[in-house]
């Protein structure tokens, strides 16, 4: 695994099945997961329908992020990061990422973005960067984060690394020429 995977410094997790209506694993992002309030031309910042299934029967809560590890800072770049789903819950619809829609169940905790945003912030690698990997990754947890909306992604991903059972991904990219 090369040093530039999100997972590269996690323990290795059971996998389980994430699917989408919206985006397909290898695929290309287009204009509704593209970021129009970053500049990308035909951008909508709509996340993506998320269905998943064959998670461990333990399992108590679930997050749901959205990385860039080729983001040019060293750290990647949080694109969406949503904790403390209830186990019960399996999906979300599309737009789900939008606060204003009210499309997430109760109890889900959305952090900011590393663009400073509680939301879903759609692809906008710096022109000519070549292409971005955009993981969605959908983490069983053992139990719910128990963080609030002031943590951050990294804060998440850290209790994650404790709590964190199994994980699903859909590994998608996108280039701005």
């Amino acid at each position: 695994m090369s040093a530039n995977s999100p997972f590269y410094n996690l323990p290795e997790l059971p996998t389980f099945t994430l699917t989408s209506t919206d985006i397909e694993d290898g695929g290309v992002l287009t204009g509704p997961q593209l970021s129009g309030a970053m500049g990308v031309d035909g951008g909508e910042d709509v996340s993506p329908q998320l269905s998943w299934s064959g998670f461990p029967e333990e399992t108590k809560a679930f997050a749901v992020t959205c990385f860039d590890p080729d983001a040019p800072t060293g750290s990647g770049f949080w694109h969406w990061v949503v904790t403390d789903l209830d186990a019960s819950v399996t999906s979300l619809d599309a737009n789900a990422g939008d606060p204003s829609a009210n499309l997430l169940p109760a109890g889900a905790v959305t952090l900011r973005n590393d663009a400073g945003e509680p939301r879903f912030v759609g692809a906008a690698p710096p022109e000519g960067h070549g292409p971005h990997r955009y993981f969605f990754i959908v983490t069983a947890l053992a139990e719910p984060l128990g963080i609030d909306d002031s943590a951050s992604p990294a804060f998440a991903g850290f209790n994650m690394f404790f709590k964190g059972i199994a994980r699903a991904w859909l590994e998608c990219t996108f280039e701005l020429k």
